[in-house]
């Protein structure tokens, strides 16, 4: 167990290191920082002064190793544009964009257990195909595009709910179903073939065949078994949510982690990017981590791989 841990942390590392270098070589690209901080009216001369001052006239090789060896001691650098620490900015906000990805998270299993185990019960029935039908949908939806529908229906129409801000678990609600449905067709086709796979298993037979009711079968024995790999993969799909995140806080004008980056990027704000960047996909390689872990102690033929 100790070697697949090791193994499943030299892979982290490795896509941490690579996506540091993704970030960094494509934030260059996006143009030139120093002609951004001394605006439209700055002269030759004023440019070179800040390019010098923020150390954006060395080579890029040399720049890209200064970030990586303060990264590694947790110094992500100061923001040009927000005038703070990039930690400072990250850990102020990161509440907000961890409590969506909660929210969303537990609407998704919320949704997704209930309709897989459904059609999995109805298996070739109109039921199945509807939550098949269902599912579809939910994943060809555009994010921003539902998240609008939500704000125009229930927030301007109904008034039911916030469209916009933080200061309540309501202003949760429909951000939150914006991003349980990227999540929920996933989940729900996993529930539904591990329940196929469990209702067909040789131990729902001994259960049948000792009289147990049809509900003792499916909670009790079928679900429990089938819902082990779901909870696993929960913890990859918070991962996506969180990078998925960006799109809905930036509809929602929720000022999370998200949209951090959003206005950074609007910015040219390289070190609150690179650093955003950074921090998530570190929570996303934990994450995976952490059910790969699990599924190898669910499953001792995994640690082999």
């Amino acid at each position: 167990m100790v070697r697949f841990i090791l193994r499943r942390a030299a892979l982290g590392l490795l896509v941490a290191l690579t996506v540091m270098t993704l970030a960094f070589m494509l934030t260059r690209l996006s143009g030139d920082l120093a002609i951004s901080i001394a605006g439209p009216g700055a002269t030759q001369e004023d440019i070179e002064i800040i390019r010098k001052a923020y150390g954006l006239d060395q080579p890029l090789y040399i720049q890209f190793a200064s970030w990586i060896s303060r990264a590694l001691v947790g110094d992500l650098g100061n923001s040009y544009f927000f005038k703070d620490s990039v930690s400072n900015l990250i850990a102020a906000r990161m509440p907000i964009t961890m409590t969506l990805g909660l929210v969303g998270l537990g609407l998704a299993l919320l949704v997704s257990i209930p309709l897989g185990t459904l059609a999995a019960m109805r298996e070739g029935t109109w039921v199945d195909r509807a939550v098949t039908v269902v599912t579809m949908i939910g994943q060809a939806t555009p994010s921003f595009w539902f998240g609008l529908i939500l704000m125009i229906t229930f927030g301007l129409t109904l008034g039911w709910l916030p469209i916009s801000g933080t200061g309540s678990w309501q202003h949760f609600v429909m951000p939150g179903i914006v991003l349980a449905m990227t999540a929920t067709p996933a989940l729900t086709r996993l529930t539904r073939s591990g329940m196929i796979e469990a209702i067909a298993s040789d131990y729902i037979r001994t259960a049948r065949a000792k009289g147990l009711t049809r509900r003792s079968i499916i909670f009790k024995h079928a679900l429990r078994n089938a819902a082990i790999p779901v909870v696993s993969i929960a913890a990859v799909q918070l991962g996506f949510m969180l990078g998925g995140s960006i799109v809905v806080e930036t509809v929602f004008a929720l000022h999370g982690v998200g949209f951090l980056a959003w206005e950074s990027i609007a910015k040219n704000d390289f070190p609150v990017v690179q650093a955003v960047v950074l921090v998530l996909a570190t929570i996303y390689i934990c994450l995976t981590m952490l059910s790969d872990i699990l599924n190898a102690l669910l499953d001792p033929r995994i640690r082999s791989t």
